[in-house]
């Protein structure tokens, strides 16, 4: 319809169910009646799509009215619907007890179970698989519902390639898509306009590839429909319905089935969630207990390889390493020691604040191809890039046998017209797959990464406990110092008052000893000689780092050196020592010291 509601394209058998040849440029109310127009009317919706209400076609058969917008343009859908629909009140029990089932369900696969018996019974289909896409992208069964002859698809993969991206992004967007009949013959839009093909992405009825097509026919598959799993916005999986002939998936069962997996999609997320959080409780207590076992005092190399047990055991691995420039500690199954140095440097170059994980190593650090029994899976996390400090976990390697539906390696092909054909056998195809450990789980990885965050927290508590305590015996040095220098300055000014004293006594006394017609100039010299002596008696003493004591017999020497100095060569010759270490005073020093001067003064003096 365009924007005043009148019939621009249209495709199927038009007149056959409008009654009406000149469908083309009519109003909607002139085909459908007034009703169903009016609800197109009232739809003011941008996108997805809205119900308009059951209609009679002039073969007297009831049909379902959907609508969207495409565009400028609005699509109006009719299609098949069931003569005798199940009463509202009715689904909306079912779709209750199924939830309250998803709740009590224990675990994934018996969810996953669940889901599939529920949604066989609500849609007759013979065959209901749950199918989980892996991080390759490939598809496994989880679960799977099904009549006796219908075969099993049960643990099987089916490569990425039977699901290609663009499909993948319509089942995010479309959430149930419905082949009735596989062997349908496409009906094209009439007539044809010129410019951009208009966009079906969100019609119920749009055709599907014809290699999809051939596809399901390989799989003796007369109808399908597929519902996503759609949790957090991303394609978890799918919900696969098969049935070996043609089937009808009325619009009442897709909006009841379309309900029941968003049940089943938040079901599977809140199970995720209390997974992933109970793993994470018992990673923390085990990070806890390992870290109180790793004290300061310690190098923290040492540290870590005394408890390289638990700290292999804390994300299960079966070996570990901790590597710090040369040295090398192991504890589990590892890979020789030169290629853990090797691998030691590389992961500190190319690790850059991550913690770098893997189940298939060698296909990371192609070396690792040589010992993949040893270790098919490393995690590792880096200390230290300069004389590399790394903590690495390893897994051995587990050998795995896949179940494919079908070799994987002959998915699409081109067929002599040039045209893809997909494969066309489902047969049972095991492949077994080396060079592969099991995988590291989120919360593994996050807590690795929490105890090297952890480490790190310890190793600069240890250098900052290492500042503090050269902080404090810096300053105890400082304080010790500012008293030494306290205490000199008090002696200090106590001796200065002592030495003017005594120099004031040194004068009276030279003052009294000159009478009349003594030369001044001897005067003067004489008491310049006992003022020196006090000089040398003092600047020997501050000599000293220490104040409080002195060692008499070194202060005695270095003071009868400075004499013999300065009293010349003749009298230098007369002086003899016999001198013993005595700590005495330092006040008693300088007494000890005037006394041997004035000694020798009145020794040369007389």
């Amino acid at each position: 319809l365009d924007a005043d509601g009148r019939i621009v394209q249209g495709a199927g058998d038009i007149e056959a169910q409008t009654g009406r040849e000149d469908w083309l440029g009519a109003a909607l109310q002139d085909l459908l009646g007034e009703q169903i127009a009016e609800a197109a009317r009232a739809d003011d919706r941008p996108q997805g799509l809205t119900y308009l209400g059951r209609w009679r076609s002039a073969d007297g058969g009831w049909r379902d009215v959907t609508t969207h917008r495409s565009g400028d343009l609005r699509i109006v859908e009719v299609e098949a619907s069931a003569d005798a629909p199940e009463a509202g009140i009715d689904l909306l029990s079912r779709l209750d007890q199924t939830a309250a089932a998803f709740e009590r369900a224990a675990d994934l696969k018996a969810l996953a179970a669940l889901a599939a018996d529920e949604v066989r019974a609500l849609t007759g289909f013979d065959r209901v698989m749950i199918y989980r896409f892996l991080e390759d992208e490939a598809g496994c069964v989880l679960a799977e519902s099904r009549t006796p002859q219908m075969p099993s698809f049960l643990n099987h993969h089916f490569p990425a390639s039977d699901i290609p991206k663009q499909a993948r992004a319509l089942y995010v967007r479309n959430v149930v898509r419905v082949i009735p009949d596989v062997g349908y013959t496409p009906q094209p839009l009439r007539p044809a306009r010129d410019g951009p093909p208009l966009d079906l992405s969100d019609s119920v009825l749009r055709s599907v590839s014809p290699v999809h097509l051939q596809y399901m026919r390989n799989m003796q598959v007369g109808a399908s429909a597929s519902i996503s799993i759609v949790a957090d916005g991303v394609l978890w999986g799918l919900i696969a319905c098969h049935h070996s002939t043609p089937r009808l998936m009325t619009h009442e069962v897709r909006i009841a089935a379309a309900a029941l997996a968003r049940n089943l999609a938040r079901q599977i997320r809140t199970k995720d969630e209390a997974d992933v959080y109970r793993e994470r409780v018992r990673l923390r207590g085990l990070e806890d207990e390992l870290l109180a076992r790793i004290p300061l005092e310690e190098p923290l190399e040492a540290s870590l390889a005394a408890n390289l047990k638990s700290t292999m055991n804390l994300v299960q691995a079966t070996g570990a390493a901790v590597v710090r420039g040369d040295k090398i500690s192991t504890c589990g199954v590892c890979p020789p020691r030169e290629a853990i140095r090797s691998m030691a440097g590389w992961l500190a170059k190319t690790a850059q604040g991550r913690v770098v994980r893997s189940h298939t190593l060698s296909s990371l650090y192609p070396p690792a191809a040589d010992w993949t029994r040893e270790a098919s899976g490393l995690m590792g996390v880096v200390l230290a890039v300069e004389d590399p400090f790394v903590v690495m976990w390893f897994r051995a390697e587990t050998v795995e046998v896949v179940r494919w539906a079908g070799d994987p390696h002959a998915a699409v092909k081109t067929g002599p017209s040039g045209r893809l054909t997909p494969r066309a056998s489902f047969d049972d195809w095991t492949e077994t797959v080396r060079g592969a450990s099991r995988r590291w789980s989120g919360p593994e990885v996050e807590s690795a990464g929490r105890f090297r965050d952890a480490l790190f927290e310890l190793r600069a508590m240890r250098q900052m406990r290492s500042v503090n305590l050269s902080l404090q015996e810096s300053v105890a040095d400082k304080d010790l110092k500012l008293e030494h220098q306290d205490y000199l300055l008090r002696e200090v000014n106590h001796r200065v008052q002592n030495s003017l004293s005594l120099i004031a006594s040194f004068l009276a006394l030279q003052a009294r000893e000159a009478g009349d017609g003594v030369d001044a100039a001897q005067v003067l010299r004489e008491a310049q000689r006992r003022v020196k002596a006090v000089s040398l008696v003092h600047s020997r003493l501050y000599q000293s780092d220490q104040f409080e004591t002195v060692d008499l017999g070194r202060y005695f020497g270095e003071l009868l050196q400075d004499m013999a100095d300065s009293s010349g060569p003749q009298w230098a010759a007369q002086m003899q020592s016999t001198l013993a270490p005595i700590g005495v005073p330092a006040q008693k020093a300088v007494t000890w010291g005037l006394l041997l001067t004035e000694l020798i003064i009145n020794a040369q003096k007389y």
